[in-house]
């Protein structure tokens, strides 16, 4: 993992864990995701021209990710989630977001 994991608490009580930058388009993401065993991707809102939300379940966990200022920004619906699991996410976005 290139960097740690943030620690922010949003207003719907969600954690924000990590930054990565927007390198490819939302569907390559979502394929990406769809990839690694054990992800189900549950649902994605898109407006086809800046905005993006993508929602998944892995280990048991819910996940968004939302792409925001040429970033995608990683949510867990626990702020208490297993930083091991975070961590596995990360590593593993970063395979295709950090070339």
């Amino acid at each position: 993992m290139k960097g740690k994991l943030l620690n922010f608490i949003m207003n719907d009580k969600s954690r924000k864990f990590a930054e990565l930058p927007e390198n490819c388009d939302w569907e390559v993401l979502r394929f990406h995701l769809e990839k690694l065993q054990e992800i189900q991707v549950t649902d994605y809102i898109t407006d086809n021209i800046t905005t993006v939300w993508i929602d998944f379940n892995y280990k048991n966990q819910r996940f968004s990710i939302n792409n925001q200022y040429g970033e995608y920004w990683f949510f867990s619906q626990n702020p208490v989630c297993p930083e091991e699991i975070l961590i596995e996410i990360v590593e593993y976005c970063e395979e295709l977001l950090m070339k």
